[in-house]
């Protein structure tokens, strides 16, 4: 119900170069980056050789030892007599082994008599007497024993050194484990990315300095005969959206050299030391290719401050994979001929160790994107969508400030899905009009039923935020305001901008915060009541209120201080640099510029509020007004748009008419029978 003001950045997901490891192309030599094999053959031999034998010899140990059904001598005496018993019957060291003759359904059944060492002669004296000598005697060999003792203790040892040589490999990249050491980038060329630099719009300094980069890899001689050397890494900075993976992509589509990609999760896994040995595996794979590039993505993962924050120590496993990014980066090792490109969106929370120069030589800033750059990112999205002759990209260009490029890429996408569910031959403009709301504010419901008296709060609530930003000179221009609920609001006021703002003045954000106090004060007229819906505007002037006090030095009593503490999220308690006294004064102006916003807001309200009353009536009749429309009622001038209800009236009526004259086409076609009949048959 309450407007929303501010221009989020709109988080979109990165998308990376991820995946499983691919041959990639050769490098300026011709030799291919090395595969991540598993285990070495030697290695590998003998440990399947181990595991075999280890296994036959349990097999054999089983079958050997098996003793079969366990009968006594009577039921012996019993089967012989009977004609049961095969023979002849096996006498053993310490069993008696006969077989019992099959079954219709069966095979023959093993059984067994025990020996004690005490009555094993009067045992097998009385099996010989009831057999009449049909026995064979069968004696084992004298190693049999000392086999049973010690076959319990090889298998141990053979099954711990598998796994010990296993283990050990880990941090080499071999052994039967050795799988978690190797490093799981991707190879990517030139054909792979499908990304060129015409892919990528809105950054052109950035694309500048990642030209230099290319460069170098094409022709170093050219900058090395005055003495300069290729950059050790490059560190894109920006907010997510922005098109740092779509930069990195693009260099990978127009450098002619490997381009290895992973992210910095890929780096940890469960055991200790595989960070650190992947990171060495990716480099040696590296520089066996030089010249390439290795791009790592999102790579706060693995660089954050050490010691920093709740860890424990400096022996945890991501503090040991930046030392080994270090260590390769620039440690004993050189790494001539490999460039390290690198993508966060916090460089605040990097090691100083990573972003010094010798590591990272550079920074490149990937900004969000101004007017122009927004207009050239709409143009590269909308040549995959057909456009009507109606649109104007300069017009969402303007009215999408703070829209990253991964958000114009979704209003081009959304725009074209809305006109493809309508049937559309083409996308038009009011498609892109409806995007631009639905990326920012979440899908309209036009289904849903309200209350009448509901209805009427959410039309005042709206009528008071257009009204200010129609009467305030230092706001920014009305675009259209509409009562029908989108995502979590209510009703929606939009504005469009008329420029982009690298800063924000004291008059548009004393203009701002009274335009967001005027939803609250038309409802509390209209409606002698107060409701939630102004929950998202009460949080929006604080929130403006309190940066302008401890930020911006914008309040008299405190001066050009900043009280704001670092936001460097590495701890949980917050930092607090002044006294109590002085916690008491920014709550004291911070509720000043707060009650003068909205007693400025009431004055100019209550001195329009008839145009307030005009201006929520048309909107409980038409639900959505634009801009011109709200400025004609202002002025008094009736509006001739049909209402909501006479449109829904007029599209069912249109609709019952294709339906009739369908009808009337189906019976006037020649051989077309009526539809009560039935076709005759030949």
């Amino acid at each position: 119900m309450a407007k929303r003001r501010e221009n989020p950045t709109l988080e979109a997901p990165s998308q990376d170069a991820r995946g499983d490891r691919a041959p990639g192309p050769g490098g300026a030599d011709g030799k291919k980056p090395q595969a991540a094999t598993g285990m070495p053959p030697a290695r590998g031999m003998v440990g399947m050789i181990a595991v075999v034998l280890s296994i036959g010899l349990l097999l054999l140990l089983y079958n050997s030892n098996s003793p079969g059904a366990r009968i006594s001598l009577d039921q012996f005496e019993t089967k012989w007599k009977n004609h049961e018993i095969v023979e002849p019957v096996e006498i053993r060291d310490t069993t008696i082994i006969a077989w019992q003759k099959a079954g219709p359904d069966g095979d023959k059944t093993k059984l067994s008599i025990a020996l004690p060492p005490l009555a094993a002669e009067t045992i097998t004296k009385r099996v010989m007497d009831i057999t009449g000598g049909k026995v064979l005697t069968v004696r084992s060999p004298d190693w049999v024993p000392v086999l049973w003792f010690f076959a319990p203790i090889i298998l141990l040892i053979v099954l711990f050194w598998v796994i010990s040589r296993g283990l050990r490999n880990v941090g080499a990249g071999g052994g039967m484990l050795g799988s978690f050491g190797k490093s799981r980038h991707r190879v990517m060329s030139k054909e792979m990315t499908g990304v060129t630099f015409a892919d990528v719009a809105g950054v052109d300094e950035a694309k500048d300095e990642v030209g230099e980069i290319i460069e170098f890899l094409r022709n170093p001689k050219k900058f090395t005969k005055l003495g300069g050397r290729i950059p050790r890494g490059v560190l894109l900075v920006g907010e997510p959206g922005c098109g740092k993976t779509l930069l990195a992509k693009a260099i990978a589509g127009e450098a002619d050299v490997p381009f290895f990609s992973i992210s910095g999760s890929d780096f940890v896994e469960m055991f200790v030391g595989v960070g650190a040995s992947r990171v060495r595996d990716l480099f040696k794979q590296a520089k066996d290719s030089a010249p390439c590039i290795i791009f790592l993505d999102e790579i706060d993962a693995v660089g954050r401050r050490r010691g920093g924050g709740f860890t424990t120590g400096g022996h945890d496993e991501r503090e040991q994979t930046l030392n080994a990014i270090l260590v390769e980066m620039d440690g004993f090792a050189s790494s001539d001929g490999v460039i390290v490109i690198a993508a966060t969106n916090r460089p605040d929370v990097l090691d100083p160790a990573l972003i010094r120069p010798g590591r990272f030589d550079r920074q490149i800033v990937v900004p969000l994107p101004d007017v122009k750059g927004r207009l050239e990112i709409l143009k590269v999205h909308a040549k995959k969508v057909k456009l009507g002759p109606n649109v104007e990209l300069e017009r969402i260009a303007r009215g999408t400030p703070m829209f990253s490029g991964a958000d114009l890429a979704a209003i081009i996408n959304e725009a074209a899905i809305a006109a493809t569910m309508q049937n559309k031959d083409f996308v038009e403009q009011e498609d892109l009009e409806e995007a631009r709301a639905k990326v920012k504010f979440g899908r309209a419901k036009k289904s849903r039923v309200r209350e009448k008296e509901e209805n009427k709060l959410v039309a005042y609530h709206e009528a008071g935020h257009a009204v200010l930003q129609c009467l305030i000179p230092d706001a920014d221009p009305l675009h259209k305001v509409t009562i029908i609920p989108r995502g979590q609001m209510g009703g929606a006021t939009f504005s469009l901008p008329e420029k982009d703002r690298m800063g924000y003045s004291l008059k548009w954000i004393s203009a701002t915060m009274k335009m967001a106090c005027g939803g609250r004060i038309a409802e509390e007229r209209a409606m002698g009541d107060a409701s939630s819906g102004a929950a998202s505007d009460i949080a929006q002037v604080t929130r403006m209120a309190r940066t302008m006090v401890e930020e911006w030095g914008m309040s008299p009593r405190l001066g050009f201080i900043r009280y704001a503490g670092e936001d460097t999220r590495e701890s949980f308690i917050q930092d607090k640099g002044y006294s109590e006294d002085t916690a008491r004064v920014i709550d004291e102006e911070i509720r000043r510029i707060v009650d003068e916003a909205y007693q400025e807001a009431a004055r100019l309200l209550t001195e329009n509020w008839e145009k307030v009353e005009v201006l929520a009536t048309a909107l409980l009749k038409y639900e959505t007004l634009t801009a011109d429309e709200v400025h004609r009622l202002m002025r008094g001038e009736p509006l001739d748009k049909p209402t909501v209800s006479e449109l829904l009236a007029a599209e069912s009526r249109r609709r019952a008419r294709e339906e009739t004259a369908a009808k009337v086409k189906a019976r006037e076609e020649p051989g077309t029978p009526p539809g009560s009949a039935l076709p005759r048959p030949a």
